[in-house]
């Protein structure tokens, strides 16, 4: 008895002994990842610094002068910009600003309903029309472009809001619907049962038991279809040619003109105040983001 008793304890010992780090102290190690996170953080904020401090440079230091600190502060880059482009920069910024809220009322009400009937609803050919949903995620957008511009040309949409916001109310972006089929999965099915039991219908159903249980995806595709909206070039500059319908993407590029010279320090400081709404809006819903990323997907 005595004889397995220091066995295990030699075992226990030779165990622990194992198990002990190698290599640096764990606060050294620390010390090393936080550096390095640090490092690579700054690398990629370089960009956005270098963009802020052009915006306070005059025009012929920005190219000249690699430093973030300026030599001579320009501010007036601020007030050129907002109206050097021939219209107030409040014009595109609201003209984004419609375009934008449009598309996200459009997705979160149109691929919540085609989730929840992916979801909940049996129908034949289900699993088939899952399947081509999601295999239009790998269909490029120049392979639809030349059939959607001559549709809408045929409609008159051409120069409107109409082909960046009513697309969005057909459930066009299955990324969304399968994010949210996901996460309707993962809530029990016996809530339905229950709220059958006391007589609700599927609209019912959808509308006080699936919509507030899925707000973390909800704010998910709010999130990213505000920002991918917002910051659409491609799109906006196919279907929009009057400057009063420009978007902020579009009124950017004003600034640059090859024959009469571009004005790269308001473009820059109008380039930093086009942050501040994709900004806000991901510091509000930051929570919730994450809280949608890890929810979604845990059923298949």
């Amino acid at each position: 008895m005595s004889m397995l008793a220091k066995m295990t304890s030699a075992t226990s010992a030779t165990s622990a002994t194992s198990a002990k780090p190698k290599g640096p102290a764990g606060p050294a190690r620390r010390i090393l990842v936080h550096t390095l996170l640090i490092g690579v953080a700054l690398v990629m904020l370089y960009p956005l610094m270098w963009m802020i401090s052009s915006s306070l440079k005059p025009d012929q230091e920005i190219f000249t002068d690699p430093s973030l600190w300026p030599q001579h502060f320009h501010p007036q880059n601020y007030s050129k910009g907002w109206t050097g482009s021939g219209n107030s920069f409040t014009l595109y910024l609201t003209n984004s600003l419609i375009v934008t809220i449009g598309a996200v009322i459009g997705n979160v009400l149109s691929c919540s309903l085609a989730a929840y009937a992916f979801a909940r609803f049996e129908f034949r050919g289900r699993r088939i029309w899952f399947a081509l949903m999601l295999g239009t995620m790998m269909l490029p957008m120049q392979a639809t472009l030349i059939p959607q511009y001559t549709l809408f040309f045929n409609l008159n949409w051409i120069n409107t809001f109409l082909p960046l916001i009513v697309p969005k109310f057909l459930a066009t972006d299955a990324f969304f619907i399968f994010l949210m089929v996901q996460f309707i999965r993962s809530i029990p099915r016996e809530l339905d049962q229950a709220a059958m039991m006391d007589g609700a219908n599927p609209g019912q159903i959808y509308l006080k038991i699936i919509l507030p249980l899925m707000k973390p995806a909800l704010v998910t595709t709010t999130i990213f279809t505000f920002i991918w909206t917002y910051d659409d070039f491609f799109s906006q500059l196919v279907y929009l040619s009057d400057n009063e319908k420009f978007t902020v993407p579009l009124g950017l590029t004003l600034f640059l003109d090859k024959t009469a010279g571009s004005s790269f320090g308001p473009m820059f400081a109008m380039s930093a105040l086009a942050l501040l709404p994709t900004l806000i809006c991901f510091l509000i819903f930051q929570k919730r983001l994450v809280e949608g990323l890890a929810t979604s997907g845990m059923k298949g």
